[in-house]
């Protein structure tokens, strides 16, 4: 049964690591393997890095270009580190909603090479719409 999205509650729990109800496991999937996977990802990562990012800026009795300076900085080796490992994190929020391991590679493997031939079909010779 497809519950279709988590609520924003949910949604912020999932983005900490949390994990979702069974009925929300396709969403998961879905979320780890479609076109903006990465971007997603990135948005999940920002999310996580935020209330980090608004201390070091906040807290410190320090000149503001300091500690924009240092919170530039957290927030750029965050992302490298989750850009490091994010397909291994995205597998295991996938394995964590119940899929196999390997089922995100799996997917997206199968979508790059469905949107392939998708756009080779657009330009067959001899078809509609063909130059030859």
């Amino acid at each position: 049964m497809d519950a279709g999205r988590p609520n924003p509650a949910q949604w912020l729990w999932y983005a900490y690591g949390g994990g979702l109800p069974r009925s929300l496991s396709s969403w998961v999937l879905d979320d780890v393997t479609r076109r903006t996977w990465v971007l997603r990802h990135l948005g999940r990562a920002l999310v996580q890095l935020a209330p980090v990012v608004a201390l070091c800026l906040l807290v410190p009795p320090l000149d503001l270009g300091i500690r924009a300076t240092a919170a530039g900085g957290g927030l750029l080796i965050g992302l490298l580190f989750s850009v490091a490992y994010m397909t291994e994190t995205t597998e295991h929020r996938a394995v964590k909603a119940g899929w196999p391991p390997g089922t995100t590679a799996e997917r997206r493997e199968q979508r790059v090479e469905r949107e392939r031939l998708e756009r080779q079909a657009r330009y067959r010779s001899g078809g509609s719409g063909s130059f030859d």
